[in-house]
């Protein structure tokens, strides 16, 4: 079985994805995956797919086939628990940001799509944090509100200002932003603290806030599919 040494020496193959599974069980921590992996095991998939596709009544090609079926399904739950535990890995990162306020978090072994994941759950963490847990040692109610999500469902969710506020206050419009330098810790015009923000991170601000930033190069807005 090829071992899996420097991330540039990787070839994807059945045994090398069965490989970073048994890697990504073994240790506790994030391992770090070629930044094309994603595009790498599409294109190691589809040539299997060409396989199936081609047809021939010759016995090796028929035992071909059965032998590269039985390797996608066995691909396909390999890349199901390779996710999963990856997927584990980053609520934990995220969870220890939040909790701990570190900007020291190790987040190298993060895809770009992962990364992405990751800024944005940490946001979702701090945001409740603040509204829920702040709110509660203040001796105040936090101001919950249902959301109608894009599937029609509702679900409860606090209202993301980063500021104690009575449940009469009217919800402000918010931008989501992702900043490209880093941003320190600032008030906003009703005294609410934002930040500091690291570049890369994501945030759900107030659209005022937001334009700000965005007209000085320190963000740029992420819209909405939908």
């Amino acid at each position: 079985m090829p071992r899996v040494g420097k991330l540039q020496e990787i070839v994807i193959t059945y045994e090398t994805l069965f490989e970073l599974l048994n890697r990504e069980r073994e240790r506790s921590d994030l391992q770090k995956l070629e930044p094309t992996f994603f595009s790498d095991t599409i294109s190691y998939i589809k040539d299997k797919r060409k396989i199936l596709e081609a047809k021939s009544d010759s016995v090796f090609a028929v035992e071909e086939i059965k032998k590269t079926e039985r390797q996608l399904e066995n691909i396909h739950k390999i890349l199901k628990e390779l996710y999963e535990r990856r997927e584990k890995k980053i609520i934990t990162m995220a969870l220890d940001k939040s909790r701990t306020g570190s900007g020291m978090i190790d987040t190298t072994a993060l895809l770009k799509e992962e990364k992405v994941f990751f800024d944005a759950l940490a946001s979702i963490l701090d945001t409740y944090r603040n509204e829920i847990l702040h709110t509660l040692l203040n001796e105040k109610l936090p101001f919950m509100q249902a959301l109608e999500d894009k599937k029609g469902t509702f679900r409860e969710a606090v209202k993301p200002s980063g500021h104690f506020q009575s449940a009469s206050s009217l919800i402000k419009p918010t931008k989501l932003a992702r900043f490209l330098s880093y941003v320190p810790k600032f008030v906003g015009p009703e005294l609410e603290e934002y930040g500091p923000y690291n570049e890369e991170d994501i945030a759900s601000l107030p659209t005022e806030i937001a334009d700000v930033l965005i007209n000085r190069g320190k963000a740029e807005e992420i819209k909405e599919e939908g």
